[in-house]
């Protein structure tokens, strides 16, 4: 699969494979293209696990992994990622998984191994929210969740080692609409939120830029304009797409991390520039030679570099202004 032919961009031998070997699975997975919710979300769960075992590094030791509940819509699952090596309170980020707004889940092997690593690497503790998933729980749901969740957070600070003062949020893909929701829900309520970290973002539920037809056939994600719509459900685009927000100044710092290859690439790019409009710092990183799932492809370089880069930035954003702000090795 190389070549404009086949809608393919130059990639990387191993993400290539990666493709290869995701199309080979799925084809023998019942269910993947299940018109019922649950069903599509176990296969796309069992999919995930064996991309993961194949595809991503096992965080090294050092990490404890909590299980915990948080309040949300009800009692919600989530997970701590801490290094064992810390004590006190810890800088902390309340994580948001991918998963197309429909599936995804905390359990799933590569959410696991990369919340881990990238506890162990930058110092910041991760707390991974086992969210609300459309159909039956459409937006906002999930972003009245994490906002639930970042509340019950800012009272247990001490139960949970969480320094109030550096409490942020992030997510991937899915998860990072969600986490920049947030933030402006979090922006609107008046409570300071540290920074938040929004890693190949979908910015709007709407296609934008060229991007997105060039780039949907790498990705797998021909039918994203459906999900987007499945989550959205209606709801107005300036109150669900974070990029069509009437305002975006005050909000937190931002990183946001975007793959070359990424039909979403566009759109994130232009959510960086309407906060650096708006007066909020933004760091901004495009991730050469990924596509949209990429950066969890650990056993290649290209994904470690990314790792990398992220969590050198995490360490930085985290880091006490009197600490220096430079990432564990």
């Amino acid at each position: 699969m190389t070549g404009s032919e086949h809608g393919i961009p130059p990639l990387a031998a191993p993400v290539r494979e990666w493709i290869r070997r995701a199309e080979e699975l799925s084809a023998a997975i019942p269910g993947i293209d299940s018109d019922e919710p649950a069903a599509r979300r176990l296969a796309a769960w069992e999919l995930s696990d064996l991309l993961a075992l194949e595809f991503t590094e096992p965080a090294g030791d050092g990490v404890r992994v909590d299980e915990m509940v948080v309040a949300g819509g009800g009692l919600l699952r989530a997970r701590r990622f801490r290094p064992e090596s810390a004590s006190g309170l810890l800088p902390t980020m309340l994580w948001l998984h991918g998963g197309g707004w429909v599936g995804g889940t905390i359990d799933e092997i590569v959410n696991e191994r990369l919340c881990a690593d990238r506890a162990l690497r930058s110092g910041v503790q991760l707390i991974s929210l086992e969210y609300r998933l459309a159909p039956e729980h459409p937006f906002p749901a999930a972003v009245e969740d994490a906002v639930a969740a970042l509340a019950d957070l800012r009272l247990r600070t001490d139960e949970l080692g969480i320094d109030p003062s550096r409490l942020g949020i992030g997510g991937n893909s899915a998860g990072a609409t969600i986490a920049a929701s947030t933030a402006l829900r979090e922006r609107d309520a008046g409570r300071a939120l540290h920074h938040q970290t929004l890693e190949v973002l979908p910015a709007t539920l709407r296609p934008t830029g060229g991007s997105f037809t060039r780039y949907r056939r790498a990705s797998g994600m021909e039918g994203a304009e459906v999900l987007a719509d499945v989550y959205r459900a209606g709801a107005p685009l300036a109150e669900a797409s974070p990029l069509e927000a009437s305002d975006h100044r005050d909000l937190p710092p931002a990183l946001i991390l975007v793959a070359e290859f990424d039909p979403l690439r566009d759109g994130a790019v232009a959510y960086a520039g309407a906060l650096r409009a708006a007066g909020v710092p933004v760091t901004l990183r495009i991730g050469e030679g990924h596509v949209h799932g990429s950066p969890g492809v650990t056993r290649w370089q290209g994904a470690r570099d990314w790792r990398d880069a992220l969590t050198a930035e995490l360490a930085a954003a985290y880091a006490p202004l009197s600490v220096s702000t430079t990432a564990r090795p």
